[in-house]
């Protein structure tokens, strides 16, 4: 069966490592990936724990369908306590390091201990090499990989690597796979640098078989055609990438603007997806086995950035720099979103950080005096630029917003607060939530923080779509507060794609089928599940989540919205005179996932029913 079944375990400190068997409950109940990591924080992680300390862990977790036919099946999940929430902290990322792991013959690492000093990793199959890393400390992700190849002589290893946005612990820095591809959300990167950990390289050739090749064959055949067959992901998400996605949601009413004081950006004809690919040399980017290639490796052509290139901008991050700052310049935005990505920094809080500093800026709670000559302006590109380095090496006023929004703010005082958008400490995505009030509870109720994917629920209410192997048949609104128990269904899919180790692109419009994705676990493995078995473990994983948060502190106080998506009415769009009655969509969806209405934590009949006491 397409199971390593083995944990790799790695001590920084004593510089050691041991190799054991992941239990086969854990095969039974959480199904591999995220599943996976947040099993072992549970329980090998002390409630209260600093996030930066020694004892703090890097989880690798590989999904049951990691490297396998099925399509888009290079994701990987790392798990760790969040250095910016103080909650889970869980990425998920492509590329090609996953399929690698899984070659060297592991679906489990775990990371522990802190190094005395700067350390890289080398993984060949079942040896561990620890490695000088003093000449690579304070150089970026593109330098580091190139060195790292030279030195271990072979072109074929694929590895996780910090920036220096990582070394100087910036809240939410990012570990960075294949130089472009990020683990962005909750500082990561902040705790593998705390760990003096620079790189982990990967290589393996082990190999591992599917329990049923003919009929993996057959369902991987048909989640492609299934792909192929629905109308976003050929007419948009092929030719154009997530770029695409900023035309369609400023449409919506869902696209953050000047720090979210508005909900359309009227720069579509300077930043949408036709300027993009007409104003940037564009070549699309795949991740291991995806047959959409929504990744973009891009150039670009003109101006005082000429000639500078790297992976995205992606949508998150053209609404980040772009909509949320009120920036209109594609090229600004383009090398901003470079320069996260050399640093090793997530573009998606960078980017609200800095809308949020300007919103500042804008009602004079700070000035230039502040921000060290930095005219942080809404719309000034140059600041953009120069303010994300500034953050990335921790200079002038660029240390204090390292630390995140609430951080900032409480340090500024005053009604710094009030101009902040974060859930759990985590910025929020650019994804509005006043015309979709399925994505206003997809923000709250995510454990690791501010989360427009856990699941996307604008698909639902916004977007129009129905999925009947979900029960949801019927058109919901968007503006409604009440009836959201859709959600649960297809928060559970969303999660079984991160157990099942594939990209959720493959799902978030519906496109590839639950029971596609069971033919293929069961192909994979040679169990014989239903769909109906594999969203329980889904519903499983989402409680344990619930549960860490709980014991870190965390429940219906935390699951709130930033004030102004509560209390100000949407100025423009769709959702024009809109906010979210956060109480509502909390109590209803509470009920339907048998939490407590009161606490938002599950009560002792569901997790029973779960077999988790």
């Amino acid at each position: 069966m397409n199971r390593q079944g083995k944990r790799l375990r790695i001590d920084l400190g004593q510089r050691s490592f041991k190799i054991d068997s992941i239990p086969d409950e854990w095969y039974e109940k959480f199904i591999g990936g995220e599943g996976f990591a947040v099993k072992t924080l549970y329980d090998e992680i002390e409630a209260g724990m600093d996030a930066m300390s020694d004892k703090n862990l890097l989880v690798f977790a590989l999904g049951s369908l990691t490297g396998t036919k099925a399509p888009a099946s290079g994701r990987l999940c790392i798990g760790f306590k969040s250095p910016l929430s103080g909650a889970l902290g869980m990425s998920n990322v492509g590329g090609f390091l996953g399929p690698m792991i899984k070659k060297a013959g592991y679906d489990l690492v775990i990371i522990e201990g802190k190094s005395e000093s700067p350390v890289y990793l080398s993984v060949v199959n079942d040896t561990v090499a620890f490695l000088d890393a003093t000449g690579l400390w304070g150089l970026d992700t593109e330098a580091t990989e190139d060195r790292i190849r030279e030195a271990l002589g072979n072109d074929k290893v694929r590895m996780a690597e910090i920036g220096p946005a990582g070394e100087n612990l910036v809240n939410f820095s990012a570990i960075m796979i294949d130089k472009h591809r990020a683990a962005g959300r909750g500082g990561a990167g902040a705790v593998m640098g705390s760990k003096g950990l620079k790189a982990i390289a990967f290589y393996g050739d082990t190999g591992y078989e599917d329990a049923d090749p003919e009929m993996m064959s057959v369902f991987a055949k048909r989640a492609r055609e299934e792909l192929d067959a629905e109308d976003f992901v050929r007419e948009e998400l092929k030719p154009f990438g997530t770029p695409s996605f900023m035309d369609s949601i400023n449409a919506l009413g869902l696209l953050p603007t000047k720090n979210w004081q508005y909900t359309t950006f009227d720069a579509m004809d300077k930043i949408g997806h036709q300027a993009y690919h007409e104003q940037l040399e564009v070549k699309a980017w795949p991740c291991y086995g995806c047959p959409i290639a929504c990744g973009r490796h891009t150039t670009i052509k003109e101006g005082k950035y000429k000639g500078e290139s790297g992976g995205g901008p992606e949508y998150e991050t053209l609404g980040a720099f772009g909509s949320k700052c009120f920036v209109d310049d594609l090229n600004s935005i383009t090398m901003a979103n470079y320069i996260c990505n050399r640093m090793g920094m997530d573009t998606i809080s960078a980017g609200q950080v800095i809308a949020t500093a300007m919103e500042w800026y804008e009602k004079g709670l700070i000035d230039e005096t502040t921000t060290g000559g930095v005219k942080l302006e809404f719309g000034n590109g140059d600041a953009l630029v120069a303010m994300v380095a500034k953050i990335a090496r921790r200079e002038g006023y660029g240390d204090v917003l390292a630390e995140g929004s609430v951080k900032a703010a409480r340090k500024l005082g005053g009604e710094a607060m009030k101009y902040t958008f974060t859930v759990k400490g985590v910025e929020l995505a650019s994804c509005g939530v006043r015309a979709s009030k399925g994505e206003a509870l997809s923000h709250v109720i995510s454990p690791r923080g501010a989360d427009h994917l856990r699941p996307y629920a604008s698909v639902i209410d916004a977007f129009g779509y129905l999925e009947a192997e979900l029960g949801i048949v019927e058109k919901v609104s968007p503006f409604e507060d009440r009836n959201k128990t859709w959600v649960k269904p297809f928060m559970e899919l969303s999660m079984l794609t991160n157990l099942l180790g594939v990209c959720l692109f493959n799902s978030i419009t519906l496109a590839v089928k639950g029971s596609t994705w069971t033919g293929l676990y069961n192909a994979a493995t040679g169990e014989k599940l239903t769909l109906q078995n594999l969203l329980k473990g889904a519903e499983r994983v989402i409680n344990l989540e619930r549960m860490f948060n709980f014991r870190e502190g965390f429940d219906i106080k935390d699951d709130q919205l930033p004030v102004r998506l509560t209390t100000e009415p949407a100025p423009d769009g769709l959702g024009k005179g809109e906010v979210v009655d956060n109480g509502l969509i909390l109590r209803e969806f509470y009920e339907s996932m048998g939490w407590e209405t009161d606490t938002g934590i599950p009560t002792e009949a569901k997790l029973n029913e779960l077999n988790l006491l």
